[in-house]
């Protein structure tokens, strides 16, 4: 048989959100939700490091952007990319919470509980926070922290994961598959819409079966593909498909991944591009998303100690980099906003 690690319950693996922290997140999860219905003018700007592989400087990010955040907050509503797990197509680190050694040893019981702290200390610095829900199994530790959630390309199609979307107490974008084709993506806010009954993990570690009534603030995350989807003609081609599936028309805009083909240095074009469409006045275009960190581009893991500022997976914008995009995308909101 192989090895087998008792992992902590959700319960054990750190203390409950301190009371002004589970008000700060409901507050932040409603900011979130009145941006996605267009109720708020705002625009929804997901940023920070592909995955956070060490916590301290992760944390030196958040400060960061905090203070950033709140210089603008009047047209943004910033969320930190609070990422613990990364998806793989085939191999590679798999995140702090399942490897928060970043050797291959998968101490989960020592991930959960380091990533936990982590989460706690993020949402004290009152930022709402991003989480991609790779595992179904791990939610649990994550969800209460959280006030926007992501379904991956490599699992839109899973239902287990459109599952736990419906149950999930927080928006959650659904991103295009790899390929870049949305339809699949779309079927996934549809399901994460109704009520489901599905196995799932309580606080206490036993298996139980979980009942959602749906969640109405599933939406439709672009990423690209084989070719970019972040120009005019794709957003309006996806919100279109929204609207005959009978879905609200609203969409996230992803400017790393498939529509930066994975090249940081051209994120910024595309967020440029993003902010042209926001400042002509598309409402439909309810946000974005960012790879950013404090040093600019990444690095391998295995030759070393790794750096703790700079991205071991996707490469990131520095930090010096993502402030001027920040304003580009504050400015542009600001003019949509005047011309309603």
């Amino acid at each position: 048989m192989p090895d087998q690690d008792t992992l902590p319950t959700p319960a054990e693996a750190g203390p409950p959100l301190p009371a002004p922290v589970a008000e700060a997140v409901a507050r932040h999860r409603e900011s979130v939700t009145a941006v996605l219905t267009r109720r708020d003018p705002r625009l929804l700007v997901v940023v920070g490091p592909c995955s956070v592989h060490d916590p301290a400087a992760a944390l030196d990010y958040a400060h960061l952007l905090a203070g950033a955040a709140d210089r603008l907050a009047d047209d943004l509503v910033v969320v930190l990319r609070a990422y613990l797990e990364k998806p793989r197509t085939v191999s590679g680190w798999t995140g702090l919470l399942p490897d928060p050694t970043l050797d291959g040893k998968g101490d989960v019981a020592t991930g959960v509980r380091l990533g936990r702290s982590f989460l706690l200390e993020a949402a004290a610095t009152g930022l709402p926070l991003a989480y991609e829900f790779v595992d179904p199994l791990v939610a649990h530790y994550a969800a209460d922290v959280v006030s926007w959630g992501a379904v991956g390309a490599r699992t839109v199609a899973s239902q287990p994961h459109r599952h736990l979307a419906s149950w999930l107490p927080m928006p959650v974008g659904m991103k295009n598959c790899v390929s870049g084709d949305i339809g699949t993506a779309v079927d996934a806010v549809r399901a994460a819409g109704l009520p489901h009954a599905f196995p799932g993990i309580a606080a206490d570690g036993r298996l139980t079966t979980l009942r959602s009534t749906g969640n109405p603030d599933a939406h439709l995350v672009l990423r690209g593909g084989r070719k970019p989807n972040h120009g005019a003609a794709d957003v309006a081609a996806s919100l279109a498909a929204l609207t005959a599936a009978g879905l609200p028309p609203r969409v996230v805009v992803d400017a790393s991944h498939g529509n930066s083909g994975k090249d940081h240095d051209r994120q910024p074009a595309v967020l440029e591009d993003l902010a042209a469409q926001v400042a002509d006045g598309n409402r439909g275009l309810v946000g974005v998303m960012v790879e950013s960190y404090l040093a600019d581009g990444r690095q391998d893991l295995g030759a070393g100690p790794p750096r703790p500022d700079l991205s071991v997976t996707d490469a990131c914008l520095g930090w010096e980099r993502t402030v001027p995009l920040l304003e580009v995308l504050a400015r542009a909101a600001r003019r949509r906003r005047s011309s309603l």
